[in-house]
C-alpha cells in the first residue's frame, strides 16, 4: 500500500482549522492602523469614521409642521361638533409667522414651516372648510397632530455617528444637516498584491501551450478598491527564488498589508513558503473549507501578509471570508457579521462531510414571494463564471452531506459582504 498525505482532494483533514477558528486567529492578530485625516464631506463616502460625531444643534432646529394645513391651539379643537377660527396670517418654510396666536385664531402653514407661538397642532388642509378669512374645523383631531418637535430627529449633545462606522450616502446627508463640512476619517489602508506562477501572462500577451491570463490581480484590485484601500499592483512574480524574494521585500515597504495568490501549496516550484520563512513571521494553515484550503498568514516587516490559493474562485472566497474582515479591522471599522438568510434550494447540492462549502448561487424570490436559491452550474474552484453569475454563497456546514431540492439552506448574499 502507498503511504499518502492529506491533500485538497480529501474532504476531511484532522489538521485543518475550522473557518470560525481561522477567522478568530486573523482578527486577534491585527489592530487598526494609526493615522487620521480630515476630508471634505463629499470625499468621506465609504471612509471609516475616526471619531464620534456629537451634534451641537437640534434637528429640526424648531418645532415645525409635518403637513400643509392650519396651525391651531389644541385647546380650541372641539370634542364634538365644529368650531370656527379666524385666519390671521401665514407661516412658510423660512418665513415664520411673527406674532403669537390667540384663542380663536389660526395660521395658514406649510410643511416644514415653524409653528407660531401659541399653537401646538396642525389640522391638514383637507379636513377644514375655508371661507375668506375663516375656517371651520370638526371633531376627531387631537392636540399635537402633524407637528414635528425641535430635536425630534437629533437632540443637541446626542452622539449621531460612532467611530468605526463606514460612511454611507445617508450619513453624509445627516452630517450636512448638522452643518458639518469636514469629517475625521481613518487614513486609507495601503495594500500591495501580486500573483505568482510561470504559467501566468498579462492581458495582451499571446498565450503559449499551458499558459493562462492572470485574472486574480483584477479581482483582487476590484475587491480592494471597493473596500476603499489604496492599492499597489506588483504584477506577476515568476517561480524563481530570487524574483520571489525581491518582490516580497518590495511589497513590504510602505504597505500595511500584502496579498499574494498562488504558490502556497507543496509543489517543488512554490517558493512563497521558504521566502516568507526567511523574511518574516508566518503561519501556514489548512482551513476546512471548499473551495480553498491552504491559507498563509503572517508578517513581512511591518506589513501583514495573506497568501491565498491560486485558483480564481478560491481567491475570491478566501478573500471575502478571511481577508476582507481582517482588513476592515485594520481600517478601524466596527466588526459586523455578514448577512445570513434562509432560502429553499432548487438545486441538488453535491457535498461530502468534512469541510464547510461555499457554493455559488443565485438568490431570488419565487412567485409566492419566498426566497429560493439555485447554484450557478459547475462549482469547480477554477470556474470563475460560477462567481460572475452568482449573487450569493450557499453555505453548507462541515458535517453536511448532499442536499436535496426543497431543503432550507443558509445563504450569504454578496450585498451583505461588500
Amino acid at each position: 500500500m502507498i503511504a499518502t498525505l492529506p491533500s485538497c482532494e480529501d474532504d476531511f483533514d484532522r489538521d485543518s482549522l475550522t473557518c470560525d477558528e481561522a477567522l478568530r486567529r486573523l482578527l486577534a492578530a491585527v489592530s487598526p492602523v494609526e493615522g487620521i485625516e480630515k476630508v471634505p464631506l463629499r470625499a468621506s463616502l465609504d471612509r471609516v469614521l475616526a471619531e464620534d460625531v456629537i451634534s451641537t444643534v437640534n434637528v429640526p432646529a424648531h418645532t415645525n409642521s409635518a403637513m400643509d394645513g392650519y396651525a391651531v391651539r389644541g385647546d380650541d379643537l372641539p370634542a364634538q361638533g365644529t368650531v370656527e377660527l379666524r385666519v390671521v396670517g401665514s407661516s412658510f418654510a423660512g418665513q415664520p409667522y411673527p406674532a403669537a396666536v390667540k384663542s380663536g385664531e389660526c395660521v395658514r402653514i406649510m410643511t416644514g414651516a415653524v409653528m407660531p407661538e401659541g399653537t401646538d397642532t396642525v389640522v391638514i388642509q383637507e379636513r377644514v372648510e375655508r371661507r375668506e378669512d375663516m375656517i371651520r374645523v370638526g371633531s376627531g383631531h387631537k392636540a399635537g397632530d402633524n407637528v414635528r418637535a425641535a430635536g425630534e430627529d437629533i437632540a443637541a449633545g446626542h452622539t449621531v455617528l460612532k467611530a468605526g462606522r463606514r460612511l454611507t450616502p445617508a450619513d453624509l446627508g445627516l452630517l450636512a444637516s448638522l452643518g458639518i463640512g469636514t469629517v475625521p476619517v481613518r487614513r486609507r489602508l495601503r495594500v500591495a498584491f501580486l500573483s505568482t506562477g510561470d504559467e501566468l501572462k498579462p492581458i495582451g500577451e499571446e498565450l503559449a501551450p499551458g499558459e493562462i491570463h492572470d485574472s486574480n490581480r483584477y479581482t483582487l484590485h476590484a475587491m480592494l478598491t471597493r473596500m476603499g484601500a489604496e492599492v499597489t499592483d506588483l504584477g506577476i512574480v515568476r517561480d524563481d527564488r530570487a524574483a520571489t524574494l525581491s518582490a516580497f521585500e518590495r511589497a513590504a515597504q510602505g504597505h500595511d498589508a500584502v496579498i499574494s495568490s498562488g504558490g502556497v501549496s507543496v509543489g517543488e516550484a512554490d517558493y512563497v513558503k521558504e521566502t516568507l520563512q526567511a523574511l518574516g513571521q508566518v503561519q501556514f494553515w489548512k482551513v476546512a473549507m471548499k473551495p480553498g484550503r491552504p491559507l498563509t498568514f503572517g508578517r513581512i516587516g511591518d506589513a501583514m501578509f495573506f497568501g491565498l490559493p491560486g485558483n480564481p474562485v478560491s481567491v475570491m472566497v478566501t478573500f471575502y471570508q478571511f481577508v476582507q474582515p481582517t482588513l476592515r479591522k485594520m481600517m478601524g471599522e466596527t466588526p459586523r457579521k455578514p448577512l445570513l438568510l434562509k432560502a429553499v434550494t432548487r438545486s441538488r447540492l453535491r457535498k461530502k462531510p468534512g469541510r464547510m462549502e461555499f457554493q455559488r448561487a443565485i438568490l431570488e424570490c419565487d412567485e409566492n414571494g419566498k426566497l429560493t436559491v439555485s447554484k450557478t452550474g459547475m462549482q469547480g474552484s477554477g470556474i470563475l463564471t460560477s462567481m460572475s453569475q452568482a449573487n450569493c454563497f450557499i453555505i453548507l456546514p462541515m458535517d453536511s452531506g448532499a442536499v436535496e431540492p426543497g431543503t432550507l439552506v443558509d445563504v450569504q448574499p454578496f450585498d451583505g459582504l461588500i
